[in-house]
């Protein structure tokens, strides 16, 4: 089982949804990366180091891969955002070769359905943004047709990087109270998420991390309206885009302690352990990160020092499934639970579903395409939608079980970018 080819194709949605085909006698397997610049082509270098190689050769591959970029960082960076599209491409074609669904090569299932938790918005449409998290106009018609005819777009809202005055929109806890209702009960969810890290009408600066005894007030008055609004039957979490202070997130985790959340997300930057470590200890409102955490070993001080009360490993970006597998066992080991991090389209999080079906300690999957209007129809395979009544069915069928419309993708292809061989 040699593989003979390595293709990539990127499509435009909310994020660039960049995708793995490896070539092997009869069959193709597909994977997703994480979105990233320059992606193709770090995957378009590594490809010669798979072709002629065994394709069930998975965990070597993966360690050659590894090391045959380690000048550029053995332990992180977004080379691994494309060596998990690799890896995941890997498992579709071995699962396709023995004809066995993924989670049985990952060590059978624990469910049958995986429950999913919609990354949700209160406002108008989440827009499209490019590798470097800069909003572009959506070729789908999210953004206002004047936006798309001038190419206009406006700062990002996450992270104090982009940080640049106060924005103008302004949601209100009735905007998030309504959404929530709406998607509970159109949709069918028991979990949502909403961002935390909005601009609110007390801000004061939005680049120092720090938050005023207002904005502290407002926050927790946009989350509980959500948590009134659905009931005890929904769980909530939210995101904070590791925006804040350590001091700031550690009062607004105590301030939302009375509304039990199903988590607190990234409430401090993420690459100072220690700091999240000291913010999870001074709380009862449980802490989740990790999607930039990557491999095994990017999580084990945060395991091993209580820093992390649910672990969200990202499997497009944090080594692939098999090692997001391998993150599930380290962090059974500390009784944690896995809610792992997925922006992806379809065929990603049918990957992460199988991940999700083989581990005890799952929690919830995120679903981030709900702005995107063809999400669904991207994956060909499923009889109906992906996701139905707020959980995904574990696919069968051999490997991924479902497979990418190609014809779909071509339409919503990047421009300048190849689309796998042709």
């Amino acid at each position: 089982m040699r593989i003979t080819g390595v293709s990539t194709a990127v499509v435009e949605a909310n994020y660039d949804w960049t995708f793995v085909r490896i070539d092997a006698g009869e069959h193709s397997g597909i994977g997703e990366c994480f979105t990233a610049p320059g992606l193709t082509a770090i995957v378009r270098d590594l490809a010669p180091l798979l072709i002629g190689e065994d394709a069930r050769d998975i965990d070597r591959l993966w360690s050659k891969l590894r090391w045959g970029s380690s000048g550029a960082g053995s332990a992180a960076g977004i080379v691994y955002n494309a060596i998990s599209g690799m890896e995941a491409a890997l498992w579709d074609l071995v699962g396709q070769h023995y004809g066995e669904p993924i989670y049985r090569l990952l060590g059978g299932k624990y469910r049958d359905s995986v429950r999913i938790y919609a990354d949700c918005h209160a406002g108008e449409a989440l827009h499209s943004m490019d590798a470097t998290m800069v909003e572009r106009p959506a070729r789908w018609g999210a953004a206002p047709p004047e936006q798309v005819a001038t190419g206009q777009i406006r700062n990002p809202e996450h992270g104090r990087a982009y940080a640049k005055g106060i924005p103008d929109e302004v949601f209100t806890p009735e905007m998030y109270a309504s959404r929530a209702r709406e998607v509970v009960a159109e949709l069918g969810f028991s979990a949502l998420k909403f961002d935390l890290d909005v601009p609110t009408p007390y801000m004061q600066d939005t680049a120092s991390g720090t938050l005023s005894r207002a904005e502290v007030r407002y926050m927790v008055e946009l989350a509980a309206a959500v948590i009134d609004a659905v009931g005890d039957e929904v769980d909530v979490a939210f995101d904070c885009h590791w925006r804040y202070q350590v001091a700031d997130a550690q009062r607004l985790a105590h301030e939302l302690e009375p509304l039990g959340l199903m988590w607190l997300e990234d409430p401090v930057p993420p690459e100072n352990v220690q700091a999240l470590a000291r913010v999870t200890k001074s709380t009862s409102t449980r802490i989740a990160t990790g999607e930039n955490g990557y491999m095994r070993h990017g999580f084990r001080e945060a395991f091993e020092c209580g820093a992390i009360d649910i672990a969200a490993p990202d499997p497009q970006k944090t080594g692939g499934l098999l090692e997001t597998r391998r993150i599930a066992d380290y962090a059974d080991t500390h009784y944690i639970s896995m809610a792992p991090h997925c922006i992806a389209s379809p065929i990603g999080t049918v990957a992460a579903v199988h991940v999700a079906a083989a581990i005890p300690n799952f929690l919830a999957l995120e679903w981030h395409g709900m702005s995107v209007p063809f999400w669904n129809d991207l994956a060909v395979g499923f009889d109906g939608p992906v996701i139905d009544g707020g959980r995904v069915k574990v696919p069968d069928a051999p490997g991924l079980g479902v497979r990418l419309n190609l014809e779909l993708a071509r339409e919503y292809a990047r421009p300048g970018e190849p689309f796998f061989d042709e």
